[in-house]
């Protein structure tokens, strides 16, 4: 649905982005990170028509963004950071304006707006002044806005940016429903977000891609040694001596013992899951298995090393 290729953007002699790739399959949510200045917002801009690329293509729904520009701006929505709504207007006469610019034909106007403000949330305050809307609420409108002309495509950029705990986790809700009918690119600082709505994400670094996958192929590849939580209910010593011998196990360690429980801490060998062997020594010797987790290396630890790995910085 989406394809960039070695698509570069300079300003004078300043490489914005230079030679970013990727792809974004239909009906996909993928997140598109990196640190300030790295070069995300030049890209979505080209995405949308806004900016022309120096070089390379991009094509979205089939249509070259630079060539075909007004069929590809068609089957986008856009929502940026600071989302652009007119403060007096209401979000009815404010979606009918939007679906009129964006070619809805006049007979499905109304019935457009009434179907984005159900799917956001935005009928029980469609007449209310935009102005006195609350933040929650004014996303709502922006991402109705970039939904009026039933797009193929949605770019948001932060969009949950400024919203409290409620809100964030009602527009979360709202972008993990539209996704299938909609292929989505999002950007946000919020990685936690990424994690719970994206499946998979671009790492962009000083106007390259530094990264691409899933969050969990990044993190399996990153996290060199296997780590496992165990809990057991047994003799410390015992379980710790017969753990450690178990193939594929590197270091057996406790990080709590008290009632006859103990807690470990297992270390096993790169692309080898010890955990089958572990639960099945366990069970073997009587003892209680209560809890057995793999402890998985999160998105922001792995986006601190991706993204600060070639300046010398400690992640």
């Amino acid at each position: 649905m989406i394809q960039v290729e070695k698509l570069t953007k300079y300003y004078g002699e300043y490489a914005a982005i230079e030679d970013v790739s990727f792809a974004v399959e239909k009906g996909e949510i993928v997140g598109f990170l990196g640190p300030n200045a790295a070069g995300k917002t030049t890209t979505m801009r080209i995405l949308t028509g806004f900016l022309q690329p120096t070089s390379g293509k991009a094509r979205v729904a089939g249509y070259d963004v630079v060539t075909q520009s007004l069929d590809a701006r068609r089957r986008t929505g856009y929502l940026p950071e600071n989302v652009p709504l007119y403060d007096d207007m209401t979000p009815r006469h404010y979606l009918r304006f939007a679906a009129r610019i964006n070619g809805v034909e006049g007979r499905q106007v109304n019935k457009r707006v009434e179907e984005v403000m159900e799917a956001t949330g935005v009928t029980d305050h469609a007449d209310v002044l935009i102005s006195k809307l609350s933040k929650g609420y004014r996303q709502r409108v922006g991402i109705a806005q970039a939904l009026i002309h039933n797009p193929d495509v949605l770019v948001l950029d932060e969009p949950t940016v400024g919203l409290d705990p409620n809100q964030i986790q009602e527009i979360r809700q709202l972008i993990k429903g539209l996704a299938g009918d909609h292929t989505i690119i999002l950007s946000t600082h919020i990685l936690r977000e990424v994690e719970m709505l994206c499946e998979r994400v671009v790492i962009i670094r000083e106007g390259h891609v530094a990264a691409m996958d899933t969050p969990e192929n990044l993190a399996r590849s990153r996290a060199g040694a296997q780590q496992v939580k165990l809990v057991v209910r047994g003799p410390e010593r015992e379980v710790q001596a017969k753990l450690a011998a178990l193939p594929g196990v590197l270091r057996v360690q406790t990080a709590h013992s008290a009632d006859g429980v103990v807690e470990l801490e297992v270390e096993g060998e790169q692309k080898r899951d010890v955990r089958e062997t572990l639960a099945a020594a366990v069970v073997s010797n009587g003892w209680g298995l209560q809890h057995l987790s793999e402890a998985r290396v999160d998105l922001e630890r792995i986006f601190r090393e991706i993204t600060l790995e070639e300046k010398g910085v400690a992640a």
